[in-house]
């Protein structure tokens, strides 16, 4: 049996949707100086945000700027009320001053965010 674009098998078909409650959150910090770090030794760094909102918060996405940093975050839904981290570990393979940067998505807020980190590598 085949079927042409045209032909139908009457079923209902419900488009997928998700649906997220808006929410909102607090950060903590959304720029942290490392001043300065030795080259080729990886250095730890956290954001955190508490859930604000009435609402779980789930992050959606944390991506870095560059290959030379790593991240970690929960998968599982913040409750409102509750707190949480992203976690960043930084390479520096090159000497000198930097300013790096993670772009958070989540369901609380209308456009991504911006974390920065900022030091210079010795």
């Amino acid at each position: 049996m085949s079927f042409t674009p045209n032909q139908s098998d009457n079923r209902t078909r419900k488009p997928l949707t998700l649906a997220f409650t808006k929410t909102s959150i607090q950060w903590k910090n959304s720029e942290v100086n490392l001043g300065e770090i030795t080259q080729n030794k990886p250095v730890n760094l956290e954001f955190e945000f508490t859930n604000t909102g009435d609402a779980p918060v789930l992050i959606l996405s944390v991506k870095a700027a560059c290959g030379c940093t790593a991240t970690d975050y929960s998968r599982t839904p913040v409750l409102p009320g509750e707190s949480t981290k992203i976690k960043a570990t930084f390479n520096a393979a090159s000497k000198g001053a930097f300013n790096k940067y993670l772009t958070v998505t989540t369901n609380a807020e209308e456009a991504p965010k911006t974390l920065s980190f900022t030091g210079t590598v010795i």
